[in-house]
């Protein structure tokens, strides 16, 4: 059996992240040698891997990067606020948003075929899976083009990196009331831009479901059509952002407070993680 020293067993351990009784068993097995030890770490971690697939990642973070006139949002996620909180996560988000952001990624193939050093998002995230213990997976991705941004990460513990993450595009000089309206959407949680952007098959959808609801409390039939069309106003208002009541002052609509600051909102992205 080779003599493994200490040095080689840190040296392993910096590299790849794995434990000390891992890595000191490795290189015994691999007879001391540097290469083939990493080999068998990695292989013992992509089988790990395989038994954690089926695991919940209901932990993880938000991150964001802005690059040549866009803003790319991702959400990694993993299984637990140990492992949200962990260095090696954090760098590794920090990775794949930079890399993402650099590919151009729209899409969530896109942004995991995006590359690393030379090796897919993919691959980086199914090896740092396989070191840290967890499942790890990039989850969701949007990348949203604009004249200006303002980007909102939200805490939800003082201990945990950001988790909720909201990109607004705008026109216009007001970045204090576009702030505002970020914050705005990371507690309201609107779905689409304006009403004109909610799908007919959505908005026919709740009509159908509210006149049943009308028709079950009895209400009079001359009144019906009226007391349907209220609710489905009212449901338009909650999905849709502009028509949306401002969180900060509700008797003005989010287009009211953005006209009146002379801003013009075009797009957004809002990402909770585990929802």
């Amino acid at each position: 059996m080779a003599n493994i020293s200490i040095a080689d067993i840190k040296a392993l351990r910096e590299q790849l992240g794995t434990g000390m009784v891992d890595t000191k068993k490795a290189l015994e097995e691999a007879d001391g040698d540097l290469e083939k030890a990493t080999e068998i770490l990695r292989l013992k971690g992509a089988k790990g891997n395989a038994k954690r697939a089926d695991r919940s990642t209901s932990e993880g973070l938000v991150a964001t990067r802005e690059q040549d006139g866009k803003v790319t949002m991702i959400e990694l996620a993993c299984e637990t606020d140990f492992v949200a909180k962990n260095e090696k996560f954090i760098a590794l988000a920090d990775k794949v948003v930079d890399a993402v952001a650099a590919a151009g990624a729209e899409t969530l193939d896109a942004a995991l075929a995006a590359t690393i050093d030379g090796k897919t998002v993919a691959d980086v995230i199914s090896e740092s899976a396989a070191v840290i213990g967890e499942k790890i997976e990039l989850r969701q991705v949007r990348t949203i083009s604009g004249d200006k941004f303002e980007i909102y990460l939200h805490k939800t513990s003082k201990d945990l990196p950001p988790q909720i993450g909201v990109v607004v595009a705008y026109t216009g000089d007001d970045a204090d009331t576009a702030r505002s309206i970020a914050q705005h959407i990371s507690f309201a949680n609107p779905s689409y831009l304006s009403k004109d952007d909610v799908p007919a098959d959505e908005i026919e959808k709740e009509r159908e479901i509210v006149t049943k609801i009308s028709l079950e409390e009895g209400k009079p039939e001359a009144a019906l059509p009226k007391i349907v069309e209220g609710r489905v106003n009212s449901f338009i208002k909650q999905v849709a952002l502009l028509e949306q009541d401002y969180a900060k002052d509700n008797k003005l609509s989010v287009a009211t407070v953005a006209k009146d600051a002379g801003i013009t909102v075009t797009d957004f992205a809002r990402f909770k993680v585990g929802a």
